[in-house]
């Protein structure tokens, strides 16, 4: 055997095995979408924070002015109030872009 025939032959073989990893290969994603677990743990998330901080804020000005729990009550539903606010635009989010998805799924498939 020569050296062509050798090169000829290992070139050959490395595009099979490159054939082969490639069929084996996962798929890539076209584009990173969340699971709805992830869009579920996100909004209780904000509501979360949006409570801790109320709370927060509520108790350090109780402190501060030597107060019955009363700002803490107050900042605790205004936080509330604000959590839920984000939940909502985040729902709206989630549907706005799924909207999105079907309306061009559907312009596709008119093409």
């Amino acid at each position: 055997m020569t050296d062509d025939d050798q090169k000829q032959r290992m070139a050959q073989l490395e595009a099979k095995l490159a054939a082969a990893r490639k069929a084996q290969a996962p798929k890539p994603r076209a584009d990173e979408h969340y699971s709805l677990a992830n869009q579920a743990w996100r909004m209780v998330i904000e509501l979360v924070v949006g409570l801790g901080i109320g709370f927060g804020i509520g108790y350090g000005l109780d402190l501060l002015f030597g107060t019955l729990p009363i700002f803490m009550v107050l900042f605790i539903m205004l936080g509330l109030a604000a959590g839920v606010k984000v939940m909502l635009r985040t729902a709206q989010e989630i549907q706005e872009k799924k909207l999105a998805e079907e309306a061009d799924e559907n312009a596709k498939a008119r093409d």
